[in-house]
């Protein structure tokens, strides 16, 4: 029996260039997703949906439900024959802009190799992660997502030569650089979530096909963002909150010029803003979900943001390892399906 977790993340800055050979700066939240995976006589996959059991090749193909993650990483792997249990279960709350989804396929995809017994470095992990969700899941990602869930913790993260996608063999990986070494005390970031729902999916596709059409506003606000993020890894380092406290702004200014940021993260930020906070910005993909604010008075910013209609905080985590796989029996943790 393995159990395997991947952490949720918030996107500090930089966000959504990731899709655009940008750079940024993410952070993961203390909120996981969760597998545990066992033999069994039937391949039979549980979630707080249901249950569903595969034994047919139609079985496996997506039916627009909670266990299409599972089924899709099973189509890319070709596990037909695979007999197991496989239970999956999550804190991070559904569509909110943490990559949930995403922590939920790090976390399967480490879950099965693990159990299988094949080998893949984290790097190669977070490449199989996007092809996935891209290809079998047919949802418009970047890349943030992919290498957050694997790797955790809080990083520089650098997407240049990563402009449009690539067969698996053909990709080039990307540059995670960890920051958590220079922090030093609690980071001065809030992270709320809104309580409505969105698929990233629908918000990022018709972005990318007019980056690719060339529209200058999408293209020269994403070259501009991506080098705040740049700017972002010193203020970061050095801890000057007032100068990222800008860029973080600027960054928000920039994406909702774009794209509409969605009516209630942009109240919410002002709430914030009028309660102590130097910043505000969207911690994922727009039109609901969540925000992520600095500020150095965080207990009168969180009073703002409950009255403004917060449903719910969430730490941040920078020291979080990434996808993790446990031995339950002996209780043994192994960062990644490689080091298993």
């Amino acid at each position: 029996m393995l159990r395997v977790t991947a952490p949720g993340r918030a996107g500090i800055i930089g966000n959504p260039t990731d899709g655009y050979g940008g750079s940024m700066i993410t952070c993961s939240v203390k909120k996981r997703s969760e597998v545990i995976i066992e033999k069994h006589p039937e391949l039979v996959i549980e979630n707080a949906f249901g249950t569903t059991t595969l034994k047919w090749k139609n079985d496996f193909e997506n039916k627009d439900d909670y266990f299409d993650i599972v089924r899709s990483i099973l189509r890319f792997l070709k596990l037909y024959d695979l007999k197991a249990k496989i239970r999956v279960n999550t804190n991070i709350p559904v569509q909110a802009g943490l990559a949930g989804s995403t922590a939920i396929l790090s976390s399967v995809l480490s879950a099965l190799l693990a159990f299988t017994g094949k080998k893949y470095n984290r790097y190669e992990l977070a490449e199989i992660n996007r092809v996935i969700e891209l290809h079998y899941m047919k949802c418009q990602c970047g890349y943030q997502d992919a290498y957050s869930t694997t790797f955790g913790g809080l990083n520089y993260l650098d997407f240049r030569g990563k402009e449009y996608y690539r067969e698996l063999d053909e990709e080039i990986y990307a540059t995670v650089e960890p920051l958590s070494p220079f922090i030093e005390g609690d980071l001065p970031f809030i992270i709320a979530h809104t309580g409505i729902k969105h698929h990233s999916g629908d918000f990022h596709r018709p972005l990318r096909e007019r980056w690719v059409d060339g529209e200058k506003l999408v293209v020269d606000g994403y070259s501009e963002i991506a080098h705040m993020a740049r700017e972002g890894k010193k203020a970061i380092i050095n801890g000057d909150w007032e100068e990222l406290g800008y860029l973080m702004n600027k960054n928000h200014e920039v994406q909702d010029s774009i794209s509409d940021s969605g009516e209630q993260n942009n109240f919410m930020i002002k709430a914030a803003k009028n309660h102590g906070a130097l910043a505000g910005k969207l911690a994922g993909a727009g039109g609901g979900g969540t925000i992520i604010v600095l500020t150095l008075d965080p207990e009168r910013t969180i009073k703002g943001l409950k009255e403004a209609g917060a449903e719910e905080f969430i730490e941040l985590d920078p020291f979080s390892s990434g996808a993790t796989v446990a031995k339950v029996e002996t209780g043994e943790d192994y960062v990644a399906a490689t080091d298993m």
